[in-house]
């Protein structure tokens, strides 16, 4: 394993907040069933705690601990497009914390095909916090240098690596209604 990877994995074992890259852009992360750590997550985004978090995983069983029960069409469309870059909202379950959901009843979810994505989750064997790497209303960074610039110092670890392939963030879209929440 990669002292880079080892760093990152310690920072999420202790409730830090790592940057990594993602599909389209660099992504933040943390442990979602770590309160504090999603709260300090929130705090260097600046963001809304009621706008709620999405959540990336390198298999659906990792996610599963976060869903509720859902129609069958659903899942199965949210399924046939994983591992891939595509988000899904399905229904939260009782379980999932109000720090993730926020002000919602469902709650975004993707399993990962970025390979240093997909690598955390992987090793940390289980779904991460994934939330673009920026303040909130500012452009999501697109590289290394651009994380470390505007969020180096307040972050517990930068793990290396380059975005995939896509132009914008993931598509968002609610598996029951299809609507696209984010194109």
């Amino acid at each position: 394993m990669s002292a880079d990877l080892e760093s990152a994995l310690a920072a999420l074992r202790r409730g830090g907040v790592i940057a990594y890259p993602t599909e389209a852009v660099w992504g933040l992360g943390c442990d979602p069933r770590n309160e504090e750590a999603v709260l300090k997550l929130l705090a260097l985004k600046q963001r809304d705690p009621g706008m709620g978090l999405l959540l990336i995983a390198s298999t659906f069983e990792q996610l599963s601990p976060y869903l509720g029960p859902c129609p069958p069409a659903a899942l199965e469309r949210a399924q046939a497009s994983w591992p891939g870059p595509h988000t899904w909202i399905l229904p939260a379950s009782a379980a999932a914390p109000a720090w993730i959901t926020g002000r919602h009843d469902g709650i975004g979810v993707r399993v990962t095909a970025h390979p240093v994505a997909a690598e955390l989750c992987r090793r940390f064997a289980g779904a991460l916090v994934s939330t673009s790497a920026n303040r909130h209303g500012q452009a999501p960074a697109r590289t290394q240098a651009e994380v470390q610039d505007s969020l180096g110092a307040e972050l517990d670890a930068i793990m290396p690596g380059a975005i995939g392939g896509l132009e914008r963030p993931t598509p968002i879209r609610d598996a029951i209604s299809g609507e696209i929440v984010r194109s």
